[in-house]
C-alpha cells in the first residue's frame, strides 16, 4: 500500500514536471509554436494532479489490525451512525470480539454525520442455512463507539452468546 510519505514524494516530482511544462509553454508562446495552447492544457492538468497527490500525502491511510480478528466485509453502511459487517459462520467468540473492535476502528471517520446521536453502531452478522433453500441472518454482536473521538475509551462491545452457541450446532451445514 502506498504511504503518505510516498504520496508526498510523488507530489514533489509532479510539481517539478508541472514547472517543466510551464516553462515549455512559456517558450512555446515566445516562439509562437502551434502546440502552445496544448502545453497550457498539459500544464494545468499537471497542476491539478500535483494538488491531488499533495492532498493524498496529508491524509493517513491506516487500517487498525487487532490480533485475533478475522476477515469481515461491510454489507451495510449508511455513512452515518449505522453499519453491518458479515463474518464467517465459523467465528468464535474471541475472534468476534477482536473483529468488532477492528471494524470499529477501521470504520471510524470524522466525516460521519451523527444527527440523532454521536454514536456509531456496528452489528456483526452471519448467514445460516437451517434447511435447503432457506437462509437465516444471525446477528452475533454489536459495538457502539463515539463518532467524535478516534481513540474512544467508552467503546462497548456486546456479544450475543446464544447466537454464537447456535453456530456450533450448524457446523458443516452453513
Amino acid at each position: 500500500m502506498i504511504t503518505t510519505a510516498q504520496f508526498l514524494q510523488f507530489s514533489q516530482w509532479s510539481a517539478l514536471i508541472s514547472l517543466g511544462f510551464a516553462v515549455l509553454a512559456a517558450i512555446g508562446f515566445a516562439l509562437q509554436w502551434g502546440v502552445r495552447f496544448r502545453l497550457v492544457g498539459v500544464t494545468g492538468f499537471m497542476i491539478v494532479l500535483t494538488g491531488g497527490l499533495f492532498a493524498l500525502s496529508l491524509v493517513p491511510f491506516t487500517r487498525t489490525v487487532i490480533p485475533g480478528a478475522v476477515r469481515f466485509s461491510v454489507v451495510y453502511d449508511n455513512g452515518g451512525t449505522q453499519a453491518v459487517i458479515a463474518v464467517d459462520p465459523t467465528v468464535t467468540e474471541s475472534q468476534l470480539h477482536a473483529t468488532l473492535e477492528q471494524a470499529a476502528n477501521n470504520l471510524f471517520s470524522p466525516g460521519r454525520s451523527g444527527s440523532q446521536a454521536p454514536v456509531l453502531t456496528i452489528r456483526a452478522r452471519t448467514i445460516l442455512h437451517p434447511q435447503e433453500g432457506v437462509s437465516e441472518p444471525v446477528y452475533l454482536g454489536t459495538v457502539h463507539r463515539s463518532l467524535l473521538v478516534r481513540e474512544d475509551p467508552t467503546m462497548t462491545i456486546e456479544i450475543n452468546g446464544d447466537q454464537i452457541a447456535r453456530l456450533s450446532q450448524f457446523g458443516s451445514n452453513s
